[in-house]
């Protein structure tokens, strides 16, 4: 999954990452060394959970949050969604096959069936699914949900030329996941992946086992879309709702507010709640201006939160320490490059030169919250071995050292790379990221290289870096990641095989048969055995690769407004979750 932050942390390069987090076995708030991150997460699940979810001491019901965010969600059609603040948002309306519910004490998250009755049932071989459906189950207009609404947006997951942000996970695992191209074209209908026997059943056919399925099927896109409301590009203007709350405008890039949906069941629901009216999300504002607001809690502002860490530049105006959500977050957050384009002599230099004790302080990370990071893989996933190489510790002043960046400069001379360019695109309406920037040019111009930023509104940053093939040789997405799921599985198959690329997700934009072998064999054993040689696979590829610099395990720290009750973090994302929420005084 992408990481939701792309403006002030991630400034001139995606550090962004989105997809669902992973259950954790703890829930301690970040510390200054690996050990506070969580620890080895687990897969706790709960087969048998049911609706309603258990009422929230003191909660009380009406009113409106408001959520005053620096980021800007690309997209809110389910199929589509894969950054983290998308899939929290899409929470608050849409219901998938299953979904992680958290403690109330701990927080800690328990993957629990959601529209289906089940966590899904595997074949002997291993090669299908099955989930039976609960029944009853409307959309915001009273319609009933169909069998066939599940299986038509797996099918519209397939179309991957329109929806090339979203996950694609099936695209490698489900039955002719590499042939079937979606719904739209000739035979759309007709895709042997997926069936409904009858209207309480859904299964899925795989071309190799998955056995992480049932975690995969949290995501939005197992959320149901009836074909005849399908509008393609449109239909995240006004999706079906099936959560406690329905879209009642949305300006893309700006504004989204959302409303009580009265055809929501909570007798079927085990994870959700309805306590406020609704949620006013506001995009695209000033980081430190809404953090400030937030913390003062002056009128309005005592219903609102922010959902980006915390700018060191405001530690000292914390007045009240439980206005700061804090928890864990699955995730890593990296420099990328795109090795198409640079060569591994190159990166290497790229790595030595980054400036990581300055860029903290300019970026207004604090070390509760940006641990730094030797590992694409984080503390907190199975499998979690540290190691450190040299010059890649996420520490070091980098080229901001004369003496680097003489060093460097002399090896790019000596490879005949004097003058290499680097281009990026930067958010040029934010005052953090364009700092970050200056900070970024001049520490790279002082190593011998030319640079050449891009700024774009932070609107449109998600958009552009999204894109694979684009005009750039840095930040591509995913430059950073957070676990899907608690499992090796969810990164370096979909992170790192020469597959990412078309499917979206690669980080570096690698392409290596012999690495694919490797990380398709390390993936065909044992969930036991995966978590001996996943660790192996990591090193490997930052020694022999190196397609990103790894910057800091995240940890989270979210301003909150005084009036909010059971403001936790959901350390499955390393977000607020939204559902529980409720207003002190209505």
């Amino acid at each position: 999954m992408q990481w939701k932050r792309i403006t002030a942390v991630a400034a001139t390069v995606m550090l962004a990452v989105a997809a669902c987090g992973s259950p954790s076995a703890s829930n301690k708030s970040g510390g200054s060394d690996e050990g506070n991150l969580g620890g080895a997460q687990v897969k706790a699940t709960d087969a048998t959970a049911k609706g309603p979810a258990p009422e929230l001491e003191g909660a009380k019901k009406g009113g409106t949050i408001t959520i005053l965010s620096d980021v800007t969600p690309d997209t809110f059609d389910p199929t589509n969604i894969y950054y983290t603040d998308g899939n929290q948002i899409a929470k608050l309306y849409m219901r998938a096959l299953t979904q992680y519910k958290l403690d109330p004490k701990t927080q800690k998250p328990t993957l629990v069936p959601d529209l289906a009755e089940d966590l899904g049932t595997k074949s002997a071989d291993g090669l299908s699914w099955t989930f039976k459906l609960k029944q009853g189950i409307k959309y915001d207009d009273g319609t009933p949900v169909k069998a066939a609404d599940y299986a038509y947006a797996i099918k519209r997951s397939f179309a991957h030329d329109l929806y090339d942000q979203g996950p694609a996970y099936q695209l490698q695992f489900f039955k002719d996941g590499d042939k079937y191209k979606g719904p739209y074209g000739a035979n759309g209908a007709d895709y042997a992946g997926v069936e409904t026997p009858d209207e309480k059943t859904l299964i899925i056919h795989l071309r190799k086992k998955f056995d992480d399925l049932p975690f995969y099927a949290a995501f939005p896109l197992f959320t149901p879309i009836p074909q005849a409301a399908d509008t393609k590009k449109e239909y995240e203007l006004k999706p079906k709702s099936t959560g406690p709350y329905k879209l009642a405008s949305l300006t893309p890039g700006s504004e989204l507010k959302l409303v009580k949906n009265e055809h929501w069941d909570p007798n079927t629901d085990p994870v959700r709640y309805q306590y406020v009216d609704g949620f006013n999300f506001k995009f695209a504002q000033d980081t430190i201006k809404v953090q400030r607001q937030v913390l003062a809690s002056s009128g309005v502002d005592a219903n609102a939160l922010n959902y980006s860490n915390l700018d060191a530049s405001l530690l000292n105006e914390v007045k009240d320490q439980s206005q700061i959500i804090k928890g864990d977050s699955p995730c890593v957050i990296t420099f990328s490059m795109d090795t198409r384009k640079i060569p591994l002599d190159v990166r290497k230099l790229i790595a030595k030169a980054y400036p990581m004790d300055d860029w903290r302080k300019v970026a207004g990370l604090t070390p509760d919250t940006a641990v730094p990071a030797s590992t694409y893989l984080p503390p907190a996933v199975p499998g979690y071995e540290k190691y450190e190489l040299p010059g890649l510790t996420g520490k070091g002043k980098g080229a901001q050292d004369p003496a680097i960046a003489e060093e460097v400069k002399n090896k790019l001379k000596e490879l005949g790379k004097s003058n290499f360019e680097l281009s990026w695109y930067y958010s040029n309406d934010d005052p953090i990221t364009t700092q970050v920037n200056q900070l970024r040019t001049q520490t790279f111009e002082k190593a011998g290289f030319k640079v050449k930023a891009i700024g774009v509104p932070k609107a449109k940053i998600r958009t552009l870096i999204g894109n694979q093939n684009g005009p750039v040789n840095i930040g591509k997405a995913p430059g950073s990641w957070c676990s899907d799921w608690p499992s090796g599985t969810s990164w370096f198959p979909v992170l790192y095989k020469s597959d990412a690329i078309e499917l979206g997700n690669s980080q570096g934009q690698l392409q290596d048969p012999k690495l694919d072998a490797e990380i398709d064999r390390v993936a065909a054993l044992s969930p036991d055995e995966q978590l001996k040689e996943w660790p192996k696979i990591d090193k490997m590829i930052m020694q022999d690769y190196l397609p990103s610099v790894p910057l800091y395990y995240s940890a989270s720290a979210f301003p909150v407004g005084k009036n909010i009750g059971h403001a936790v973090n959901d350390p499955t994302q390393g977000m607020p979750e939204f559902t529980s929420l409720y207003l002190k005084q209505p």
